[in-house]
């Protein structure tokens, strides 16, 4: 995380729980704005394929403490 987005962080987490509700609110409303029908449409089919793999049992699940983990490792 860059700096400038650290400050901003810091900044707004100070703010009451109904402000950064309501900011969550907002941002994740900009992120679906962008989205366009084929998009989401092929974002359905994946999950439905994926869920589909894990309860045919052709893959098998990564548990999350495992997947973060490895995450901070590589992140550093």
């Amino acid at each position: 995380m860059s700096t400038q987005m650290e400050r901003l962080a810091i900044e707004l987490l100070g703010l009451p729980a109904s402000s950064r509700a309501l900011l969550a609110k907002q941002l994740l409303a900009s992120l679906d704005e962008t989205e366009t029908p084929e998009v989401s449409r092929e974002w359905l089919d994946l999950a439905k394929r994926r869920a589909e793999e894990m309860i045919s049992g052709k893959v098998q699940g990564i548990p999350a403490e495992e997947v973060f983990r490895e995450l901070e490792q590589e992140v550093g």
